[in-house]
C-alpha cells in the first residue's frame, strides 16, 4: 500500500477542522413594516443585516422585490444565473420575487458589514425561504 505524503493529511486535517468550525451567522433586525393601503395584500418591510467577518446566508429566495443599500463594509451578492457582485458602502442590489440568492456574504473575514433591505411582499409571507441547490 502507497503511503500518503504528510502535507495531504495536513490539508485533510485543516479542510474537516475548516468544516467542522460554523461562519458566524447574519444578525437581522426588523425596522419598520407597513401596510400599503393602495395594494390590498401587501407590505412594505425594512430590516437591518449585519454580517460579522466571515459571515454567510444559506442558498435562498425572498418571494418579494428586494432592494438592498450597503450602510457599511463590503458585501458579495449572486443571483442564480447571474455573475457575483462586490458592494460597498452606497451601493445597491436588486432581487426579484422569483429569483434564487446563491451567495451572500461579508467579502471580509476581519470586518463587519451591514445592508438595509426593502422588502415589497405579500402580507404575512416569510421575510427569507431556504432553498435547497
Amino acid at each position: 500500500m502507497k503511503k500518503l505524503p504528510v502535507c495531504f493529511w495536513a490539508s485533510l486535517a485543516a479542510l474537516l477542522m475548516r468544516a467542522a468550525v460554523p461562519a458566524a451567522a447574519a444578525d437581522v433586525k426588523d425596522l419598520f413594516a407597513i401596510d400599503l393601503p393602495d395594494s390590498p395584500g401587501t407590505e412594505g418591510r425594512m430590516i437591518e443585516v449585519s454580517y460579522p467577518p466571515g459571515a454567510h446566508d444559506m442558498v435562498h429566495r425572498h418571494d418579494a422585490h428586494a432592494f438592498v443599500y450597503v450602510l457599511e463594509g463590503t458585501i458579495v451578492m449572486q443571483l442564480k444565473g447571474h455573475p457575483a457582485v462586490t458592494l460597498s458602502a452606497g451601493q445597491t442590489f436588486y432581487e426579484g420575487p422569483t429569483d434564487v440568492h446563491v451567495v451572500g456574504r461579508n467579502a471580509s473575514t476581519t470586518a463587519p458589514a451591514r445592508f438595509v433591505v426593502v422588502l415589497l411582499k405579500a402580507k404575512g409571507a416569510t421575510i427569507l425561504t431556504p432553498v435547497q441547490d
